[in-house]
């Protein structure tokens, strides 16, 4: 494909990404406030600790424990499940809207730096669709498994709660859900950051979308960006790209079809320099010259010689 078939191709197809980047942005923001607003009337099962020394002594008094926290908090799940099926579902809606912004900015970057590696498309599509598919089974599972906890004669100990809301299905989902999540965020960092490198993202995008990619394969460490903030902000900044909004143009390289690096900071230093001679690290302007300073000598001959003239007339006049 040439240039101009490749811009053509671009310039058609870069609107319906910049409508998935922020459809994805949009889902997956409606999908967490959702999740958490259906958790949010949980009760509290501060008040429901119960001591070792307690639970023995109950115990031995043929008490029956009462609800642990966990099972309280179960059984009102169970009662409630709609809206965290909706979360789910939402935010897996989000992941897959994803993937379309990400596979024509995966086509524009490849096409001006072919250093890409064609598996971070691999890795996109598996990614975004295991994620999608792993969060709504394991999240499913686990809530339909709550749905049948409680009763009459039923075990409402913590640990039978644990057993309840984790089945094989939701074990099975969060197996796929970390799967999905090492290979989407292997996709975002490489395409993000040869993006930037072919001056298709500016610098803070590019960064941006290098955070996001990091923040998904440290997911199995550490819980960084679990609401997902960054990577709606993200998302939504990528589609205002796509969609040619952005406040200061669209960046030279989509309209050359060609790599264009973003300059360094030494190479902007020395720019404006070579532009305003008077910022600091410029070579020093050379003075002009001063005229010489008259002596006291100087100033004094012509009353000098007048002085003389005078004398010479009253000589001549005697």
């Amino acid at each position: 494909m040439s240039t101009e078939e490749q811009l053509a191709w671009e310039e058609r197809n870069r609107p319906k990404a910049g409508i998935a980047a922020l459809a994805a942005a949009t889902l997956t923001l409606l999908g967490t406030i959702i999740t958490y607003a259906s958790y949010a009337g949980r009760p509290s099962g501060e008040s429901r600790a119960l001591t070792t020394i307690d639970t023995l002594g109950r115990v031995s008094q043929g008490q029956r424990n009462p609800p642990g926290a966990l099972a309280v908090q179960t059984e009102y799940v169970g009662h409630h499940l709609a809206l965290p099926i909706l979360g789910a579902v939402l935010a897996a809606l989000g992941t897959l809207a994803l993937f379309p912004a990400l596979a024509l900015l995966f086509r524009a970057t490849r096409t001006r730096r072919p250093e890409l590696p064609q598996i971070a498309l691999v890795l996109l599509a598996v990614g975004a669709v295991s994620v999608a598919v792993g969060r709504v089974v394991s999240e499913v599972a686990s809530d339909l498994g709550a749905r049948g906890f409680g009763g009459p004669g039923t075990d409402m100990s913590n640990s039978a709660a644990r057993d309840a809301i984790a089945p094989s299905a939701a074990l099975i989902g969060q197996v796929i859900l970390l799967t999905g999540t090492l290979a989407l965020g292997g996709a975002v960092l490489l395409v993000a950051l040869n993006a930037m490198r072919a001056g298709l993202l500016t610098r803070f995008m590019g960064v941006m979308g290098m955070i996001v990619g990091g923040a998904l394969l440290l997911t199995p460490f550490a819980a960084i960006d679990q609401q997902g903030i960054i990577r709606i902000f993200w998302l939504g900044a990528l589609g205002v790209l796509l969609l040619g909004r952005w406040p200061r143009g669209m960046p030279p390289a989509w309209e050359t079809g060609e790599a264009v690096p973003w300059p360094t900071q030494q190479q902007i230093r020395e720019q404006r320099e070579a532009r305003d001679p008077a910022q600091p690290g410029a070579a020093p302007a050379t003075p002009a010259p001063r005229p010489p300073a008259p002596r006291p000598d100087d100033a004094a001959s012509p009353a000098r010689s007048q002085s003389a003239s005078k004398k010479k007339k009253r000589k001549r006049r005697s």
